[in-house]
Protein backbone atom coordinates (compact mmCIF):
# COMPACT_ATOMS: atom_id res chain seq x y z
CA UNK A 1 0.00 0.00 0.00
CA UNK A 2 0.87 3.29 -0.57
CA UNK A 3 1.22 6.43 1.89
CA UNK A 4 -0.61 8.27 -0.36
CA UNK A 5 -2.54 8.59 -3.14
CA UNK A 6 -0.88 8.23 -6.96
CA UNK A 7 -2.08 9.45 -9.92
CA UNK A 8 -1.50 8.00 -13.23
CA UNK A 9 -2.12 10.47 -16.23
CA UNK A 10 -2.43 10.17 -20.40
CA UNK A 11 -2.85 13.57 -21.81
CA UNK A 12 -3.49 13.22 -25.02
CA UNK A 13 -4.44 15.47 -28.02
CA UNK A 14 -8.24 14.80 -27.70
CA UNK A 15 -8.77 13.45 -24.23
CA UNK A 16 -6.98 13.61 -20.85
CA UNK A 17 -7.60 9.87 -19.06
CA UNK A 18 -6.85 9.68 -15.21
CA UNK A 19 -6.70 6.75 -13.24
CA UNK A 20 -5.92 7.34 -8.86
CA UNK A 21 -5.17 5.00 -6.54
CA UNK A 22 -6.05 5.58 -2.83
CA UNK A 23 -3.94 4.63 0.48
CA UNK A 24 -6.32 1.50 0.67
CA UNK A 25 -5.21 0.70 -3.19
CA UNK A 26 -9.20 1.61 -4.43
CA UNK A 27 -9.05 2.90 -8.07
CA UNK A 28 -10.96 5.91 -9.38
CA UNK A 29 -11.23 6.87 -13.15
CA UNK A 30 -11.72 9.68 -14.86
CA UNK A 31 -12.02 11.02 -18.24
CA UNK A 32 -12.28 14.83 -19.66
CA UNK A 33 -11.29 16.65 -22.96
CA UNK A 34 -8.11 17.83 -23.27
CA UNK A 35 -8.97 21.50 -24.24
CA UNK A 36 -11.95 22.12 -22.57
CA UNK A 37 -11.27 26.07 -21.32
CA UNK A 38 -14.52 26.99 -20.75
CA UNK A 39 -14.84 25.02 -17.85
CA UNK A 40 -10.79 24.39 -16.63
CA UNK A 41 -7.24 24.94 -17.55
CA UNK A 42 -6.27 21.74 -17.25
CA UNK A 43 -7.84 18.46 -17.60
CA UNK A 44 -5.04 16.47 -15.74
CA UNK A 45 -5.35 18.41 -12.91
CA UNK A 46 -9.18 19.14 -13.16
CA UNK A 47 -9.26 15.21 -13.06
CA UNK A 48 -7.62 14.94 -9.71
CA UNK A 49 -9.57 17.68 -8.41
CA UNK A 50 -12.91 15.53 -9.08
CA UNK A 51 -11.09 12.80 -7.46
CA UNK A 52 -9.98 14.31 -4.53
CA UNK A 53 -12.34 17.09 -4.14
CA UNK A 54 -11.53 19.47 -1.60
CA UNK A 55 -8.49 17.63 -0.62
CA UNK A 56 -6.21 18.76 -3.64
CA UNK A 57 -5.78 21.60 -1.16
CA UNK A 58 -3.58 19.71 0.93
CA UNK A 59 -1.66 17.60 -2.29
CA UNK A 60 2.01 17.36 -0.47
CA UNK A 61 0.08 15.80 2.25
CA UNK A 62 -2.34 13.54 0.17
CA UNK A 63 -0.53 12.90 -3.00
CA UNK A 64 2.60 10.57 -3.38
CA UNK A 65 2.99 11.29 -7.28
CA UNK A 66 1.67 12.20 -10.11
CA UNK A 67 2.70 10.33 -13.80
CA UNK A 68 1.95 11.86 -17.02
CA UNK A 69 2.48 10.83 -20.27
CA UNK A 70 1.53 13.85 -22.63
CA UNK A 71 1.20 14.75 -25.98
CA UNK A 72 1.80 18.29 -25.57
CA UNK A 73 5.13 18.50 -27.28
CA UNK A 74 3.58 16.01 -29.98
CA UNK A 75 1.12 18.25 -30.73
CA UNK A 76 3.34 21.64 -30.88
CA UNK A 77 5.53 19.75 -33.45
CA UNK A 78 2.83 18.75 -35.75
CA UNK A 79 1.34 22.11 -35.63
CA UNK A 80 4.23 24.17 -35.63
CA UNK A 81 2.94 25.64 -32.57
CA UNK A 82 6.55 25.98 -31.04
CA UNK A 83 9.00 28.88 -29.70
CA UNK A 84 10.61 30.74 -32.51
CA UNK A 85 14.37 29.43 -32.17
CA UNK A 86 17.62 31.43 -33.30
CA UNK A 87 20.30 28.97 -34.52
CA UNK A 88 23.72 29.67 -34.25
CA UNK A 89 26.25 27.90 -36.20
CA UNK A 90 29.76 27.61 -37.47
CA UNK A 91 30.72 30.48 -39.94
CA UNK A 92 30.27 28.65 -43.63
CA UNK A 93 27.53 25.70 -42.50
CA UNK A 94 24.56 28.22 -42.08
CA UNK A 95 22.45 26.46 -44.58
CA UNK A 96 23.65 22.67 -43.57
CA UNK A 97 20.53 22.08 -41.90
CA UNK A 98 18.38 23.50 -44.02
CA UNK A 99 20.14 20.82 -46.79
CA UNK A 100 20.27 18.14 -44.31
CA UNK A 101 21.11 14.70 -45.53
CA UNK A 102 19.77 14.97 -48.82
CA UNK A 103 17.51 12.33 -48.67
CA UNK A 104 14.49 12.69 -50.80
CA UNK A 105 10.77 11.93 -49.54
CA UNK A 106 9.36 10.97 -53.26
CA UNK A 107 12.29 9.64 -55.28
CA UNK A 108 10.44 10.01 -58.72
CA UNK A 109 8.87 14.10 -57.48
CA UNK A 110 10.70 16.86 -60.16
CA UNK A 111 9.72 19.32 -57.51
CA UNK A 112 11.52 18.74 -54.11
CA UNK A 113 9.50 20.89 -51.25
CA UNK A 114 11.69 20.66 -48.48
CA UNK A 115 9.38 21.32 -44.67
CA UNK A 116 9.89 24.31 -43.37
CA UNK A 117 12.89 24.92 -40.74
CA UNK A 118 11.93 25.17 -37.31
CA UNK A 119 14.54 27.88 -36.58
CA UNK A 120 13.45 31.41 -37.85
CA UNK A 121 16.74 33.01 -38.22
CA UNK A 122 20.69 32.15 -38.84
CA UNK A 123 23.73 33.07 -37.38
CA UNK A 124 26.79 32.66 -38.54
CA UNK A 125 29.72 32.28 -35.70
CA UNK A 126 33.18 33.63 -36.86
CA UNK A 127 35.14 30.13 -35.23
CA UNK A 128 36.65 26.73 -36.41
CA UNK A 129 37.55 24.02 -34.14
CA UNK A 130 39.40 20.94 -36.15
CA UNK A 131 38.70 17.09 -35.65
CA UNK A 132 41.69 17.34 -33.59
CA UNK A 133 40.83 19.77 -31.08
CA UNK A 134 43.00 22.37 -32.39
CA UNK A 135 41.57 25.96 -32.69
CA UNK A 136 41.41 26.85 -36.29
CA UNK A 137 39.37 30.47 -36.08
CA UNK A 138 39.76 31.71 -32.67
CA UNK A 139 35.63 32.74 -32.05
CA UNK A 140 34.65 36.28 -32.45
CA UNK A 141 32.56 36.60 -28.95
CA UNK A 142 32.31 40.41 -29.61
CA UNK A 143 30.34 39.66 -32.60
CA UNK A 144 28.42 36.92 -31.26
CA UNK A 145 27.07 39.09 -28.01
CA UNK A 146 25.81 41.89 -30.64
CA UNK A 147 24.28 39.00 -32.58
CA UNK A 148 22.44 37.77 -29.81
CA UNK A 149 21.22 41.19 -28.65
CA UNK A 150 20.14 42.39 -31.88
CA UNK A 151 18.30 38.92 -31.51
CA UNK A 152 16.71 39.00 -28.61
CA UNK A 153 15.51 42.46 -29.16
CA UNK A 154 13.99 41.58 -32.14
CA UNK A 155 11.74 39.10 -29.63
CA UNK A 156 13.73 35.89 -29.48
CA UNK A 157 14.02 33.60 -26.86
CA UNK A 158 15.17 30.16 -27.38
CA UNK A 159 18.49 29.38 -29.48
CA UNK A 160 20.15 26.36 -30.39
CA UNK A 161 23.88 26.32 -30.47
CA UNK A 162 25.31 24.32 -32.90
CA UNK A 163 29.16 24.36 -33.79
CA UNK A 164 31.57 22.27 -36.00
CA UNK A 165 32.94 19.16 -33.62
CA UNK A 166 31.30 20.71 -30.80
CA UNK A 167 31.17 16.78 -29.62
CA UNK A 168 34.14 16.25 -28.16
CA UNK A 169 35.51 20.02 -28.29
CA UNK A 170 32.51 22.13 -26.87
CA UNK A 171 34.38 25.02 -25.17
CA UNK A 172 33.23 27.30 -27.80
CA UNK A 173 29.65 25.97 -27.81
CA UNK A 174 30.12 26.66 -23.54
CA UNK A 175 31.24 30.16 -24.53
CA UNK A 176 28.45 31.47 -26.39
CA UNK A 177 26.09 29.53 -24.10
CA UNK A 178 27.22 32.06 -22.00
CA UNK A 179 26.94 35.09 -24.07
CA UNK A 180 23.31 34.02 -24.61
CA UNK A 181 22.65 33.55 -21.17
CA UNK A 182 23.86 37.48 -20.39
CA UNK A 183 21.89 38.79 -23.66
CA UNK A 184 18.53 36.90 -21.98
CA UNK A 185 17.79 34.00 -23.90
CA UNK A 186 16.03 31.38 -21.85
CA UNK A 187 15.85 28.46 -23.60
CA UNK A 188 19.85 27.57 -24.61
CA UNK A 189 20.02 23.84 -26.39
CA UNK A 190 23.78 23.53 -27.38
CA UNK A 191 24.42 20.42 -29.47
CA UNK A 192 26.77 18.69 -27.78
CA UNK A 193 24.22 18.16 -24.56
CA UNK A 194 21.17 17.24 -26.82
CA UNK A 195 23.11 14.86 -28.55
CA UNK A 196 26.97 13.82 -28.67
CA UNK A 197 27.38 12.48 -32.03
CA UNK A 198 30.57 12.79 -34.83
CA UNK A 199 27.53 14.15 -37.44
CA UNK A 200 26.68 18.11 -37.81
CA UNK A 201 23.22 16.77 -39.34
CA UNK A 202 21.75 14.89 -36.78
CA UNK A 203 23.23 16.39 -33.57
CA UNK A 204 21.81 20.00 -35.19
CA UNK A 205 18.71 18.49 -35.35
CA UNK A 206 18.23 17.69 -32.26
CA UNK A 207 19.22 21.07 -30.38
CA UNK A 208 17.15 22.56 -32.68
CA UNK A 209 13.82 20.34 -31.84
CA UNK A 210 15.03 20.79 -28.07
CA UNK A 211 15.07 24.57 -28.25
CA UNK A 212 11.39 24.54 -30.11
CA UNK A 213 9.67 22.08 -27.96
CA UNK A 214 11.21 23.04 -24.44
CA UNK A 215 9.30 26.22 -23.77
CA UNK A 216 6.14 24.91 -24.87
CA UNK A 217 7.16 21.93 -22.39
CA UNK A 218 8.38 23.85 -19.79
CA UNK A 219 4.83 26.28 -19.22
CA UNK A 220 2.68 22.93 -19.49
CA UNK A 221 4.62 21.22 -16.62
CA UNK A 222 5.36 24.62 -14.77
CA UNK A 223 0.77 24.95 -15.28
CA UNK A 224 0.46 21.93 -13.61
CA UNK A 225 3.12 21.76 -10.80
CA UNK A 226 1.44 25.70 -9.91
CA UNK A 227 -1.99 23.98 -8.89
CA UNK A 228 0.17 20.86 -7.30
CA UNK A 229 2.04 22.64 -4.83
CA UNK A 230 5.17 20.42 -4.10
CA UNK A 231 4.12 16.94 -5.46
CA UNK A 232 6.02 14.48 -6.84
CA UNK A 233 5.75 14.84 -10.60
CA UNK A 234 7.12 12.54 -13.08
CA UNK A 235 6.82 12.45 -17.00
CA UNK A 236 7.18 9.56 -19.56
CA UNK A 237 9.77 10.15 -22.31
CA UNK A 238 10.04 8.65 -25.21
CA UNK A 239 12.41 5.74 -23.99
CA UNK A 240 9.64 4.61 -22.08
CA UNK A 241 10.96 5.41 -18.80
CA UNK A 242 10.11 8.23 -16.43
CA UNK A 243 11.73 11.58 -15.72
CA UNK A 244 11.46 14.27 -12.57
CA UNK A 245 9.73 17.53 -13.75
CA UNK A 246 12.64 19.69 -13.99
CA UNK A 247 14.70 17.36 -16.07
CA UNK A 248 11.79 17.12 -18.89
CA UNK A 249 12.93 17.83 -21.70
CA UNK A 250 11.22 18.58 -25.41
CA UNK A 251 13.66 16.25 -27.41
CA UNK A 252 12.50 13.56 -24.96
CA UNK A 253 9.05 14.08 -25.20
CA UNK A 254 7.87 13.71 -28.83
CA UNK A 255 6.56 10.08 -28.04
CA UNK A 256 5.73 10.65 -24.44
CA UNK A 257 1.97 9.76 -24.57
CA UNK A 258 2.64 7.16 -27.10
CA UNK A 259 5.30 5.39 -25.53
CA UNK A 260 3.40 5.04 -21.85
CA UNK A 261 0.73 3.43 -23.86
CA UNK A 262 3.27 0.51 -24.80
CA UNK A 263 5.01 0.07 -21.28
CA UNK A 264 1.10 0.13 -20.08
CA UNK A 265 0.14 -2.96 -22.55
CA UNK A 266 3.33 -5.34 -21.98
CA UNK A 267 2.75 -4.70 -17.87
CA UNK A 268 -0.79 -5.45 -18.48
CA UNK A 269 0.07 -8.40 -21.21
CA UNK A 270 2.81 -9.79 -19.46
CA UNK A 271 0.52 -10.44 -16.06
CA UNK A 272 -1.84 -12.48 -18.10
CA UNK A 273 0.76 -14.27 -19.39
CA UNK A 274 0.87 -13.08 -22.68
CA UNK A 275 5.10 -12.49 -24.04
CA UNK A 276 4.17 -11.56 -28.26
CA UNK A 277 2.23 -8.25 -28.56
CA UNK A 278 1.28 -6.34 -31.32
CA UNK A 279 0.01 -2.40 -29.51
CA UNK A 280 -2.87 -0.62 -31.90
CA UNK A 281 -3.47 2.47 -29.45
CA UNK A 282 -6.08 4.54 -31.48
CA UNK A 283 -6.69 7.86 -30.04
CA UNK A 284 -8.69 11.00 -31.21
CA UNK A 285 -5.64 12.68 -33.14
CA UNK A 286 -3.57 9.59 -33.96
CA UNK A 287 -3.27 6.01 -33.87
CA UNK A 288 0.08 3.90 -32.79
CA UNK A 289 1.61 0.83 -34.16
CA UNK A 290 3.96 -0.99 -31.80
CA UNK A 291 5.64 -4.42 -31.55
CA UNK A 292 6.41 -6.31 -28.46
CA UNK A 293 8.42 -9.89 -28.18
CA UNK A 294 9.68 -9.97 -24.80
CA UNK A 295 11.94 -7.02 -24.95
CA UNK A 296 11.05 -3.22 -25.88
CA UNK A 297 11.83 -2.61 -29.26
CA UNK A 298 14.12 0.97 -29.73
CA UNK A 299 15.69 3.18 -32.13
CA UNK A 300 17.41 6.60 -31.47
CA UNK A 301 16.47 8.53 -34.81
CA UNK A 302 13.16 9.60 -36.41
CA UNK A 303 11.23 11.59 -38.70
CA UNK A 304 8.11 13.46 -36.72
CA UNK A 305 5.93 15.49 -38.51
CA UNK A 306 9.03 16.14 -41.58
CA UNK A 307 11.29 17.01 -38.61
CA UNK A 308 14.68 14.84 -37.67
CA UNK A 309 15.75 14.19 -34.48
CA UNK A 310 18.43 11.75 -32.37
CA UNK A 311 17.52 10.80 -29.35
CA UNK A 312 16.89 7.63 -27.77
CA UNK A 313 12.92 6.10 -28.11
CA UNK A 314 10.46 3.19 -28.40
CA UNK A 315 9.61 2.06 -31.76
CA UNK A 316 6.41 3.72 -32.89
CA UNK A 317 4.76 3.79 -36.15
CA UNK A 318 1.98 6.39 -36.27
CA UNK A 319 -0.69 5.98 -38.76
CA UNK A 320 -3.08 8.52 -40.16
CA UNK A 321 -4.98 10.46 -37.61
CA UNK A 322 -6.64 8.23 -35.33
CA UNK A 323 -10.53 8.34 -34.62
CA UNK A 324 -10.46 10.77 -37.37
CA UNK A 325 -9.59 8.43 -40.21
CA UNK A 326 -11.91 7.67 -43.11
CA UNK A 327 -10.73 4.18 -44.54
CA UNK A 328 -12.06 3.25 -48.39
CA UNK A 329 -12.34 0.43 -50.55
CA UNK A 330 -11.79 0.61 -54.47
CA UNK A 331 -12.63 -2.90 -54.79
CA UNK A 332 -9.84 -4.45 -54.87
CA UNK A 333 -7.68 -2.69 -52.02
CA UNK A 334 -8.46 -1.11 -48.52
Amino acid sequence: MTRGWEFWIDRGGTFTDIVGRAPDGALSVRKLLSENPGRYSDAAVAGIRAILGDALGEAPAVIDAVKMGTTVATNALLERRGEPVLLAITRGFGDALRIGNQTRPKLFARRIELPATLYVETIEVDERVSAEGSVLREIDLRAARLAFADAHARGLRAIAIVLMHADRFPTHELQLAGLARAAGFTQISLSHAMARLVKLIPRGDTAVVDAYLSPVLGRYVEQVRSQLAQTRLLFMQSNGGLVAAEAFQGKDAVLSGPAGGIVGMVKTAEAAGFHRLVGFDMGGTSTDVSWYAGSYERRDEAEVAGVRLRTPMLAIHTVAAGGGSICTFDGARL
